[in-house]
């Protein structure tokens, strides 16, 4: 397996400009690279094929890999919010971000599929549960033409968004579609907190996983503060690398979590070197 760390890990976030990110990037000796696509990051739904393509350059002649690209707009435009106008616009910078994605050579792209609700945000009317689901139905099938056309993967990732907390859901969901294209972004760490085993997950959810994220959760915290460095946490890391050995998964495994200075980058690339061991 490869290891990267995300550009929301990054002192700055999403919008730490790109070529710092990669710097950042290389000093701590990850492999790869995940850029996020945002409404006001570094890199937005209206970057320039021209920039983007600079971009994909720098990070080829850094010897870094942008296999993925990540995008955090659902929680600021979900395309399962109530109201439609929001939904369209939801899923139209979606399909924005996906074009990027693919200009700065990415080859998998994490979509969150919409939201019921957010933890974070009082102001977000719940989306009725049956609605939601056929919401983000018709985002998906917004955006599988488009990776076909541009041979990058859509994948799903589970988050705390009150949609498809079960991996059969979420498999089901899915098989659905029945494209190639469509698979799920893992995160790990995003688990634990909901009373779920990663490794059920992952046997379950087999060739369909595309990519993996990982951060760690402290049970006895809870909540959003329960987050933690990795290997400082309840996720049964052991296990959760031999499930994903079993389904043959050799391919990008992000680090998502905080690590603003180059001692924090260092600390997470040693931590996550040692759970690719396990």
């Amino acid at each position: 397996m490869i290891h990267g760390i995300s550009h929301w890990a990054l002192a700055e976030g999403e919008k730490r400009a790109f070529p710092m990110a990669l710097a950042d990037a290389n000093r701590a000796g990850f492999a790869a690279f995940e850029p996020a696509i945002s409404l006001d990051g570094a890199i937005t739904v209206e970057t320039p094929q021209s920039l983007c393509e600079e971009y994909r350059r720098l990070a080829t002649g850094s010897g870094l890999m942008v296999a993925t690209a990540a995008s955090g707009l659902t929680w600021a435009v979900s395309p399962t919010h109530p109201d439609a106008a929001v939904r369209r616009r939801g899923r139209d910078l979606q399909r924005a971000a996906l074009q990027r994605a693919a200009w700065l050579g990415a080859k998998s792209f994490l979509v969150v599929p919409g939201a019921v609700t957010i933890p974070w945000d009082r102001t977000y009317p719940p989306a009725p549960y049956e609605s939601a689901l056929a919401w983000a139905g018709e985002l998906v099938e917004e955006l599988l033409p488009v990776a076909e056309r541009l041979g990058i993967d859509v994948c799903l990732e589970n988050v705390w968004n009150g949609l498809m907390y079960s991996p059969v859901e979420l498999r089901s969901f899915v098989d659905r579609f029945a494209h190639p294209r469509l698979g799920v972004y893992l995160d790990v760490g995003n688990l634990i907190g909901l009373h779920q085993h990663p490794p059920h997950w992952i046997e379950l959810l087999g060739q369909r996983i595309k990519r993996v994220h990982v951060k760690d959760f402290k049970l006895a915290v809870g909540g959003l503060t329960g987050f933690c460095k990795l290997g400082e946490g309840d996720v049964p890391w052991a296990e959760t690398m031999a499930a994903l050995r079993r389904i043959g998964y050799d391919l990008t495994v992000i680090a998502e979590v905080e690590a603003g200075s180059d001692e924090a980058l260092a600390a997470v690339h040693a931590a996550l070197e040692e759970l690719l061991k396990r």
